[in-house]
C-alpha cells in the first residue's frame, strides 16, 4: 500500500493504529515500498516532501490522513509529518510542497517532532530506519485546528477510520 511522505521527530508515541480494513492504495514514484527512499527528500538532501498518489477510498471517505513517522528514532517514534482533513476528492500529493501553502485547499497540518507544521525528512542519527507513510480514509472531516500533535490527531480519528494504506521505505544517511 502507499502512503504519503511526512517527517518526524524523536518523541515516544503509541503505535496502536486505528482498526482499518485495508483495501487502500498508496504509491509514490520516487520509491517503492520496502525500497530506499531517495536522498533529495531527507535531511541529507534538498529535505523536500516526496509525491504521493493512492487510489481505492471508500465511497463514504469524508476526508484523508496522512501521517510520516520513524518508529526506530532512538528516543521513540519520530513524527515527520502530520496532514489531516485532506479532501476525499484529493488523488496524491505532488512533490516539493511547501508547507501550508501547497496543501490540499481545507487540509490541516499538525506538529512534526521538530515541533514545526511541515514535511520533516529522514535524518537517522545512526543506521537504517523505517519511514512508514500512512493514509486514512476517515467517514468525516475531524474537528482539530491545525497544529494537532500525533497524540490529538489518533484521539480524534477513533472511531472514524474506514481503510488504509502504507508505504514503508528505508533511509541510512551516507558514512
Amino acid at each position: 500500500m502507499t502512503m504519503l511522505l511526512l517527517v518526524g521527530g524523536c518523541a515516544a508515541e503509541d503505535e496502536a493504529a486505528p482498526d482499518a480494513a485495508g483495501g487502500m492504495q498508496l504509491h509514490s514514484a520516487a520509491f517503492e515500498d520496502g525500497g530506499d527512499i531517495p536522498a533529495q527528500y531527507s535531511c541529507d538532501g534538498a529535505g523536500i516532501s516526496p509525491p504521493l498518489v493512492w487510489d481505492h477510498l471508500p465511497g463514504e471517505t469524508g476526508s484523508l490522513v496522512l501521517i510520516v513517522d520513524d518508529p526506530d528514532a532512538p528516543l521513540g517514534t519520530w513524527v515527520h509529518w502530520l496532514l489531516y482533513n485532506i479532501p476525499p476528492e484529493t488523488v496524491g500529493l505532488a512533490e516539493d510542497l511547501p508547507g501550508k501553502s501547497g496543501i490540499p485547499p481545507g487540509s490541516q497540518q499538525g506538529l512534526n517532532s521538530w515541533r514545526k507544521e511541515a514535511y520533516g525528512g529522514p535524518c537517522p542519527p545512526s543506521g537504517e530506519h523505517r519511514y512508514f507513510f500512512k493514509l486514512y480514509a476517515l467517514d468525516s472531516r475531524l474537528d482539530l485546528a491545525s497544529g494537532a500533535d500525533k497524540k490529538e490527531l489518533m484521539a480524534a480519528m477513533e472511531g472514524h477510520v474506514l481503510d488504509q494504506g502504507q508505504l514503508v521505505v528505508h533511509y541510512r544517511r551516507p558514512q
